[in-house]
């Protein structure tokens, strides 16, 4: 008697991570074994990368605040330490925003840095 092997439920799993692999190149979207290896591995870059992005971005709006700051006479250091004496709570994100389309709101918010 031949064994069971319930085709129907492991060609469904096999169907759906071909589906996820589609548009890969070569064997990577349609060779099984390449296509499942491919997949598993751009989860672990995709987790991997989720938390790389937010490092990046802080560094950018680093960058961003620096720059501003520097054309205001002060350095990026400075600036952070200025804001945190003064009292002022601005996180970088906001902070690089302005620096780059309000630059008259972040010459409001170093002035005010300044004084304290």
């Amino acid at each position: 008697m031949p064994r069971s092997v319930n085709h129907v439920a492991s060609r469904a799993r096999r169907k759906k991570i071909l589906k996820l692999t589609k548009g890969y190149y070569g064997s990577r979207k349609n060779v099984w074994t390449v296509a499942k290896n491919t997949w598993e591995k751009g989860l672990t870059y995709a987790y991997r990368d989720r938390k790389a992005k937010k490092r990046e971005f802080r560094a950018l709006w680093i960058q961003r605040i620096n720059a501003a700051a520097r054309l205001e006479g002060m350095s990026y250091s400075k600036l952070m330490g200025a804001l945190h004496k003064a009292g002022i709570e601005i996180n970088r994100k906001v902070l690089a925003d302005l620096a780059m389309n309000n630059n008259d709101a972040f010459k409001a918010i170093v002035e005010q840095a300044k004084k304290a």
